[in-house]
């Protein structure tokens, strides 16, 4: 019972770290990243499709991003959704490919992805002691419903914590990788 209920905060902790990983590819750092891009959906012959299904995107330098569109059809597409998105950032077509010249980041903008940053690292937190809160309170229903003894309840809670507080290490970790990665000029 007490399995149970570790196995499933862990599946859940470890799927609310998975979502902030991966939004922490997609914030943009000092560097171009391919992540910015990559799942921008394109209007590709009236379906949305995500840009990395219909183009071949890379970094050839550190502040370029270059896509290769599969079909040179969707160039324009591509070129739209570009412009529409808050990358912040004007395409250059050059034929069938599509170059981004990715500017150097102001030090107030790196300030601001910071600052967005910490309130990601947060909010991800508060996710994580959300699904401790709902584990203890399993465990607390179990005893009442004299399933478990207040011993292995107080066990369980426990286990729950150490498992929350390696999570939230991890947030951190992660958190001051990437704040590094944005104030590195």
């Amino acid at each position: 019972m007490i399995e149970d209920i570790l196995e499933e905060a862990t599946g859940k902790m470890e799927s609310t770290l998975a979502v902030f990983r991966d939004e922490l590819s997609r914030m943009r750092s000092g560097r171009a990243s391919t992540a910015l891009v990559d799942r921008m959906m394109i209007d590709y012959y009236g379906q949305d499709t995500e840009l990395r299904q219909i183009a071949n995107i890379s970094t050839p330098e550190a502040m370029l991003i270059l896509i290769r569109p599969y079909d040179k059809a969707a160039v324009r597409n591509i070129e739209k959704a570009i412009q529409m998105s808050d990358i912040g950032v004007n395409p250059n077509i050059d034929g069938e490919n599509i170059r981004l010249n990715m500017p150097a980041l102001t030090r107030e903008r790196r300030l601001e992805l910071v600052k967005f940053l910490n309130r990601r690292m947060e909010d991800t937190r508060v996710a994580i002691r959300h699904i401790r809160r709902s584990a203890n309170s399993d465990l607390q229903e179990f005893e009442k419903e004299k399933l478990i003894s207040e011993d292995d309840r107080k066990r369980g809670e426990d286990e729950v914590q150490k498992l929350t507080d390696k999570f939230i290490a991890q947030i951190g970790e992660l958190g001051a990788d990437k704040e590094t990665d944005i104030m590195d000029v």
